[in-house]
């Protein structure tokens, strides 16, 4: 029988916030009475005005398993009505009615329903890498680390988001390809630009042992590289796909 973890409202209080990018933060969350989430999923943040005005986003989560401490990354949307107040102006004490954990459609699990016993393939630009870092982590965690592998597309190494933690995982045995679209490191033997079909289609090359893919990152960038990936022959049914932009985790 699965235990199903049902969602609710509750308290975040802020226990770190560190900075992730020059746009972006990592937020600790300590959530009294969180449930645990597996890895994949996002949660709603809610911040009230003083006037009572709301205002609600969606953000995935860069943590999985049972423990109450969530940890999110916030990248700021100008102009946004959520994220600049979280990157700019939360600080540790602080508190925020969070949402969750939400999403089953894109979580992974190393047993059970949602699992896997295939290769699996995590493809993420630049924000898009957060729920896929929890994904590796408990891959990783599960000893599943041969099975895996990741393709992060970013526009400089500085707009990496969980740089260390992916250095990390490629030590335990994590195969990382990645991308940089406008500015490359030193010595580094690609040139800048935007991920492409051809790209892709070298990165993973052979798609028929693919039992999964996990696509995170802006809508254009998402729904580009889901055709993509059809167009090269992954079975629609193997794609799973989180997006933002419009609509989604962000």
């Amino acid at each position: 029988m699965v235990t199903r973890i049902r969602p609710a409202w509750l308290v975040g209080t802020v226990a770190e916030v560190t900075v992730e990018t020059a746009t972006a933060r990592r937020i600790v969350l300590d959530v009294a009475g969180w449930p645990g989430n597996d890895a994949g999923s996002h949660l709603d943040v809610r911040l009230t005005a003083p006037d009572g005005y709301q205002a609600t986003r969606s953000f995935s989560i860069a943590s999985y398993g049972p423990s109450s401490r969530v940890v999110l990354a916030v990248d700021e949307v100008p102009n946004g009505e959520v994220s600049p107040y979280l990157v700019e102006e939360l600080r540790v004490g602080d508190r925020v009615d969070v949402h969750g954990p939400l999403g089953a459609y894109f979580v992974w699990k190393p047993h059970g329903f949602g699992s896997t016993t295939g290769p699996v393939q995590l493809i993420g630009g630049g924000s898009g890498i957060v729920p896929l870092v929890a994904i590796a982590q408990a891959a990783a965690d599960a000893g599943r680390m041969a099975d895996f592998r990741l393709l992060s597309s970013v526009r400089s190494p500085n707009d990496q988001f969980f740089d260390a933690e992916l250095t990390a995982l490629s030590t335990e045995g994590l195969w990382i390809d990645r991308v940089y679209t406008r500015q490359i490191p030193d010595g580094w033997p690609v040139p800048a630009g935007r991920l492409t079909r051809e790209t892709l289609s070298a990165a993973i090359t052979n798609p028929a042992e693919i039992e999964r893919s996990y696509v995170c990152g802006p809508t254009p960038f998402v729904e580009a590289v889901s055709s993509w990936l059809i167009e090269l022959g992954h079975a629609p049914g193997t794609i799973r796909t989180e997006r933002f932009g419009g609509a989604g985790p962000a």
